[in-house]
Protein backbone atom coordinates (compact mmCIF):
# COMPACT_ATOMS: atom_id res chain seq x y z
CA UNK A 1 0.00 0.00 0.00
CA UNK A 2 1.69 3.52 -1.00
CA UNK A 3 2.61 5.41 1.92
CA UNK A 4 1.76 2.91 4.27
CA UNK A 5 4.67 1.00 6.65
CA UNK A 6 4.45 -1.15 9.80
CA UNK A 7 5.86 0.28 12.57
CA UNK A 8 9.29 -1.08 13.64
CA UNK A 9 9.56 -4.13 16.08
CA UNK A 10 7.07 -5.69 15.41
CA UNK A 11 7.94 -8.71 13.13
CA UNK A 12 6.02 -11.33 13.80
CA UNK A 13 2.80 -9.33 15.54
CA UNK A 14 -0.19 -7.52 14.05
CA UNK A 15 1.22 -4.18 13.18
CA UNK A 16 0.82 -0.95 14.10
CA UNK A 17 -0.25 0.64 10.95
CA UNK A 18 1.09 4.12 9.94
CA UNK A 19 0.46 6.83 7.42
CA UNK A 20 2.38 10.17 6.72
CA UNK A 21 -0.04 12.94 7.94
CA UNK A 22 -0.19 15.45 4.69
CA UNK A 23 0.92 18.21 7.13
CA UNK A 24 3.87 18.65 9.55
CA UNK A 25 5.06 15.57 8.45
CA UNK A 26 3.70 13.49 12.00
CA UNK A 27 2.76 10.22 11.65
CA UNK A 28 -0.80 9.30 12.69
CA UNK A 29 -2.10 5.59 13.80
CA UNK A 30 -4.77 4.19 11.97
CA UNK A 31 -6.68 0.95 11.31
CA UNK A 32 -6.16 -0.02 15.52
CA UNK A 33 -8.70 -0.58 18.06
CA UNK A 34 -8.53 0.72 21.13
CA UNK A 35 -10.94 0.43 24.44
CA UNK A 36 -10.40 3.41 26.51
CA UNK A 37 -12.25 2.95 30.00
CA UNK A 38 -13.76 6.25 31.64
CA UNK A 39 -13.84 7.87 28.91
CA UNK A 40 -17.44 9.90 29.57
CA UNK A 41 -15.34 12.14 31.34
CA UNK A 42 -11.75 14.15 32.44
CA UNK A 43 -8.30 12.14 31.70
CA UNK A 44 -10.41 8.83 29.90
CA UNK A 45 -11.98 11.62 27.71
CA UNK A 46 -9.14 13.13 26.74
CA UNK A 47 -7.44 10.11 25.94
CA UNK A 48 -10.27 8.78 23.58
CA UNK A 49 -10.64 12.10 21.79
CA UNK A 50 -6.83 12.07 20.84
CA UNK A 51 -6.10 8.96 20.23
CA UNK A 52 -9.67 9.18 17.72
CA UNK A 53 -7.53 12.67 16.19
CA UNK A 54 -4.67 10.24 15.44
CA UNK A 55 -6.61 7.70 13.49
CA UNK A 56 -7.63 4.59 15.93
CA UNK A 57 -10.86 3.62 16.28
CA UNK A 58 -11.89 4.18 19.73
CA UNK A 59 -14.42 2.75 21.82
CA UNK A 60 -15.21 4.46 25.13
CA UNK A 61 -16.66 2.96 27.82
CA UNK A 62 -17.97 4.15 31.12
CA UNK A 63 -21.32 3.81 32.88
CA UNK A 64 -22.65 6.57 30.71
CA UNK A 65 -21.81 5.24 27.15
CA UNK A 66 -20.93 8.89 26.14
CA UNK A 67 -19.23 8.70 23.04
CA UNK A 68 -17.22 11.82 20.88
CA UNK A 69 -17.22 13.25 18.04
CA UNK A 70 -15.15 10.90 16.70
CA UNK A 71 -15.49 7.60 18.54
CA UNK A 72 -18.21 5.77 19.40
CA UNK A 73 -19.61 5.39 23.45
CA UNK A 74 -20.01 2.41 24.82
CA UNK A 75 -22.05 1.55 28.12
CA UNK A 76 -20.18 -0.39 30.09
CA UNK A 77 -19.97 -1.24 34.05
CA UNK A 78 -15.90 -1.75 35.37
CA UNK A 79 -17.52 -3.12 38.81
CA UNK A 80 -20.15 -5.39 36.59
CA UNK A 81 -18.80 -9.02 35.39
CA UNK A 82 -21.19 -9.55 32.95
CA UNK A 83 -21.46 -6.03 31.75
CA UNK A 84 -17.44 -5.82 31.01
CA UNK A 85 -17.40 -9.25 29.64
CA UNK A 86 -20.34 -8.19 26.99
CA UNK A 87 -18.92 -4.98 26.26
CA UNK A 88 -15.33 -6.40 25.30
CA UNK A 89 -16.31 -9.18 23.61
CA UNK A 90 -18.94 -6.51 21.83
CA UNK A 91 -15.87 -4.66 20.97
CA UNK A 92 -13.98 -7.45 19.52
CA UNK A 93 -16.85 -8.82 17.55
CA UNK A 94 -17.48 -5.28 15.91
CA UNK A 95 -14.06 -4.63 15.00
CA UNK A 96 -12.75 -8.02 14.74
CA UNK A 97 -9.62 -6.97 17.12
CA UNK A 98 -9.10 -4.87 20.19
CA UNK A 99 -5.49 -3.73 19.54
CA UNK A 100 -5.05 -1.76 22.61
CA UNK A 101 -6.96 -1.08 26.23
CA UNK A 102 -6.10 1.89 28.65
CA UNK A 103 -7.89 1.82 31.54
CA UNK A 104 -9.39 5.53 33.28
CA UNK A 105 -12.35 4.28 34.80
CA UNK A 106 -12.16 5.23 38.52
CA UNK A 107 -13.00 7.61 41.32
CA UNK A 108 -11.62 9.31 44.32
CA UNK A 109 -12.28 8.90 48.30
CA UNK A 110 -11.02 11.13 50.52
CA UNK A 111 -11.37 11.17 54.47
CA UNK A 112 -9.25 9.58 57.17
CA UNK A 113 -8.83 5.57 56.95
CA UNK A 114 -9.88 5.22 60.53
CA UNK A 115 -13.25 6.92 60.36
CA UNK A 116 -13.90 5.53 56.21
CA UNK A 117 -16.85 3.63 56.42
CA UNK A 118 -15.69 -0.03 54.94
CA UNK A 119 -18.13 -0.01 52.40
CA UNK A 120 -16.40 2.85 50.79
CA UNK A 121 -13.55 1.70 51.23
CA UNK A 122 -14.43 -1.57 49.23
CA UNK A 123 -15.75 0.47 47.13
CA UNK A 124 -12.55 1.95 45.84
CA UNK A 125 -11.11 -0.92 45.17
CA UNK A 126 -13.67 -2.13 43.55
CA UNK A 127 -13.79 0.29 41.04
CA UNK A 128 -9.95 1.50 40.59
CA UNK A 129 -8.75 -1.99 41.32
CA UNK A 130 -10.71 -5.16 40.65
CA UNK A 131 -12.69 -3.35 37.73
CA UNK A 132 -9.09 -2.79 36.09
CA UNK A 133 -8.72 -6.49 36.36
CA UNK A 134 -11.80 -7.41 35.14
CA UNK A 135 -11.31 -5.02 31.95
CA UNK A 136 -8.13 -6.14 30.89
CA UNK A 137 -8.64 -10.09 31.77
CA UNK A 138 -11.74 -9.86 28.92
CA UNK A 139 -8.94 -8.19 26.75
CA UNK A 140 -6.66 -10.46 26.99
CA UNK A 141 -7.55 -13.85 24.99
CA UNK A 142 -7.95 -11.64 21.95
CA UNK A 143 -4.96 -10.12 22.25
CA UNK A 144 -3.04 -13.47 22.94
CA UNK A 145 -4.89 -15.11 20.12
CA UNK A 146 -3.57 -11.93 17.94
CA UNK A 147 -0.38 -12.48 19.40
CA UNK A 148 -0.13 -8.43 19.82
CA UNK A 149 -1.27 -5.97 21.89
CA UNK A 150 -1.07 -2.99 24.38
CA UNK A 151 -2.02 -2.65 27.60
CA UNK A 152 -1.91 1.16 29.59
CA UNK A 153 -3.12 0.92 33.03
CA UNK A 154 -4.16 4.54 34.32
CA UNK A 155 -2.61 4.71 37.82
CA UNK A 156 -1.09 8.01 40.04
CA UNK A 157 1.74 8.98 41.30
CA UNK A 158 -0.48 8.90 44.65
CA UNK A 159 0.41 4.67 43.48
CA UNK A 160 3.86 5.35 44.21
CA UNK A 161 4.10 8.00 46.71
CA UNK A 162 1.29 7.60 49.40
CA UNK A 163 -1.23 10.54 50.14
CA UNK A 164 -2.47 11.23 53.02
CA UNK A 165 -6.19 11.17 54.32
CA UNK A 166 -6.53 9.48 50.61
CA UNK A 167 -5.32 6.13 51.78
CA UNK A 168 -7.75 3.74 50.21
CA UNK A 169 -7.58 5.84 46.75
CA UNK A 170 -3.07 5.37 47.18
CA UNK A 171 -3.98 1.52 48.26
CA UNK A 172 -6.05 1.14 44.49
CA UNK A 173 -3.10 2.75 43.18
CA UNK A 174 -0.54 0.47 44.70
CA UNK A 175 -2.17 -2.57 43.97
CA UNK A 176 -2.21 -1.87 40.24
CA UNK A 177 1.54 -0.92 40.44
CA UNK A 178 2.41 -4.63 41.65
CA UNK A 179 -0.39 -6.35 39.98
CA UNK A 180 0.87 -4.33 35.82
CA UNK A 181 4.16 -5.48 36.86
CA UNK A 182 3.38 -8.92 37.32
CA UNK A 183 0.94 -8.86 34.59
CA UNK A 184 3.62 -7.87 32.24
CA UNK A 185 5.89 -10.81 33.02
CA UNK A 186 2.87 -12.96 32.22
CA UNK A 187 1.95 -11.75 28.87
CA UNK A 188 5.11 -11.15 27.10
CA UNK A 189 5.56 -14.28 25.54
CA UNK A 190 2.17 -13.35 24.00
CA UNK A 191 3.33 -10.40 22.54
CA UNK A 192 1.43 -8.36 24.69
CA UNK A 193 3.00 -5.62 26.98
CA UNK A 194 1.91 -3.67 29.62
CA UNK A 195 2.67 0.26 30.85
CA UNK A 196 1.93 2.46 33.65
CA UNK A 197 1.12 5.96 33.25
CA UNK A 198 1.34 7.70 36.68
CA UNK A 199 -0.68 11.22 36.37
CA UNK A 200 0.03 13.66 39.12
CA UNK A 201 -2.17 16.54 39.89
CA UNK A 202 -4.33 17.00 36.70
CA UNK A 203 -7.24 19.32 36.11
CA UNK A 204 -10.52 17.46 35.89
CA UNK A 205 -13.81 16.78 37.19
CA UNK A 206 -12.41 14.75 39.52
CA UNK A 207 -11.54 16.92 42.09
CA UNK A 208 -15.38 17.75 42.13
CA UNK A 209 -16.64 14.49 42.26
CA UNK A 210 -14.44 12.62 44.96
CA UNK A 211 -16.01 11.32 47.86
CA UNK A 212 -15.12 12.75 50.78
CA UNK A 213 -15.85 10.69 54.16
CA UNK A 214 -15.21 10.55 58.22
CA UNK A 215 -14.58 13.99 58.48
CA UNK A 216 -16.90 14.38 61.78
CA UNK A 217 -19.90 13.15 63.42
CA UNK A 218 -22.14 16.28 62.95
CA UNK A 219 -25.11 14.98 64.65
CA UNK A 220 -23.43 14.20 67.39
CA UNK A 221 -24.65 10.53 67.33
CA UNK A 222 -21.96 9.09 67.15
CA UNK A 223 -22.93 6.33 64.44
CA UNK A 224 -20.54 6.97 61.61
CA UNK A 225 -23.75 7.18 59.47
CA UNK A 226 -23.89 10.51 58.52
CA UNK A 227 -25.64 13.81 59.45
CA UNK A 228 -28.34 14.12 56.70
CA UNK A 229 -27.15 17.84 56.14
CA UNK A 230 -26.88 17.20 52.08
CA UNK A 231 -23.26 18.53 52.53
CA UNK A 232 -21.69 15.33 50.34
CA UNK A 233 -19.59 14.61 53.49
CA UNK A 234 -20.13 11.05 54.92
CA UNK A 235 -19.56 11.50 58.59
CA UNK A 236 -17.02 9.44 60.92
CA UNK A 237 -18.13 9.38 64.46
CA UNK A 238 -15.38 10.20 67.09
CA UNK A 239 -12.43 9.43 64.95
CA UNK A 240 -13.77 11.51 62.27
CA UNK A 241 -13.48 14.60 64.96
CA UNK A 242 -10.56 13.86 65.80
CA UNK A 243 -8.47 13.69 62.37
CA UNK A 244 -10.78 16.81 61.13
CA UNK A 245 -7.82 19.64 61.61
CA UNK A 246 -5.57 17.89 59.82
CA UNK A 247 -7.58 16.13 57.10
CA UNK A 248 -8.92 19.40 55.78
CA UNK A 249 -6.20 21.21 55.45
CA UNK A 250 -4.63 17.89 53.65
CA UNK A 251 -7.60 17.95 51.36
CA UNK A 252 -7.65 21.84 50.92
CA UNK A 253 -3.87 21.35 49.64
CA UNK A 254 -4.70 18.60 47.63
CA UNK A 255 -7.99 20.23 45.55
CA UNK A 256 -5.69 23.50 44.95
CA UNK A 257 -2.77 21.39 43.81
CA UNK A 258 -5.32 19.45 41.45
CA UNK A 259 -7.08 22.75 40.13
CA UNK A 260 -3.51 24.29 39.05
CA UNK A 261 -2.56 21.04 37.67
CA UNK A 262 -1.88 19.95 34.19
CA UNK A 263 -4.71 19.50 31.48
CA UNK A 264 -5.55 15.94 30.73
CA UNK A 265 -4.54 16.30 27.12
CA UNK A 266 -0.42 15.83 28.74
CA UNK A 267 -1.70 12.58 29.77
CA UNK A 268 -3.32 11.58 26.94
CA UNK A 269 -0.14 12.83 24.64
CA UNK A 270 1.71 10.47 26.66
CA UNK A 271 -0.56 7.80 26.39
CA UNK A 272 -0.19 8.00 22.58
CA UNK A 273 3.42 8.08 22.94
CA UNK A 274 3.02 4.24 24.71
CA UNK A 275 1.28 3.06 22.43
CA UNK A 276 3.33 4.11 19.29
CA UNK A 277 6.48 3.15 20.92
CA UNK A 278 8.64 0.52 19.71
CA UNK A 279 9.51 -0.69 23.02
CA UNK A 280 7.05 0.52 25.54
CA UNK A 281 8.27 1.41 28.91
CA UNK A 282 6.92 -0.25 32.06
CA UNK A 283 6.17 3.22 33.77
CA UNK A 284 5.89 6.92 32.72
CA UNK A 285 5.17 9.75 35.23
CA UNK A 286 3.44 12.74 33.81
CA UNK A 287 2.81 16.14 35.39
CA UNK A 288 4.55 18.99 36.56
CA UNK A 289 8.44 18.83 37.11
CA UNK A 290 7.93 19.25 40.81
CA UNK A 291 5.66 15.87 41.54
CA UNK A 292 7.25 13.99 39.04
CA UNK A 293 10.69 14.26 40.76
CA UNK A 294 9.25 12.98 44.07
CA UNK A 295 8.72 9.34 42.52
CA UNK A 296 12.59 9.49 42.02
CA UNK A 297 13.38 11.15 45.27
CA UNK A 298 10.99 8.25 46.88
CA UNK A 299 13.92 5.65 45.70
CA UNK A 300 17.15 7.18 46.11
CA UNK A 301 16.27 9.44 49.26
CA UNK A 302 16.29 7.66 53.10
CA UNK A 303 12.67 7.16 54.03
CA UNK A 304 13.07 9.73 57.07
CA UNK A 305 14.63 12.17 54.73
CA UNK A 306 11.95 11.91 51.84
CA UNK A 307 8.98 12.21 54.32
CA UNK A 308 10.59 14.78 56.09
CA UNK A 309 11.16 16.71 52.55
CA UNK A 310 7.26 15.55 51.19
CA UNK A 311 5.64 16.80 54.16
CA UNK A 312 4.97 20.25 53.10
CA UNK A 313 3.48 19.11 49.92
CA UNK A 314 1.00 16.42 51.26
CA UNK A 315 -0.70 19.08 53.06
CA UNK A 316 0.75 17.51 56.63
Amino acid sequence: MPGVAAAPGLVGQTPFVRRRAPAAGQYLVVDNVALVTGASAGIGRAIADHLAARGWEVVGASRRGTGGARWDGLVMDVDDDDSVADGVAGTVARHGRLDAVVTCAGFGVAGPSEATPMADARSQLETNFWGTVRVVHAALPSMREQHHGRVVLVGSIGGVVALPFQSFYSASKFALEGWGEALAWEVAPFGVDVTLVQPGNVRTDFTDSRRTVGLADADGDGDGHGDGDGDGVRDGGSAGAAYRDAATRAIDTMVADERDGVAPDVVARAVAKVLAARRPPRRVSVGRPSERVGVMAKRLLPGRVFEAAARGSLGV
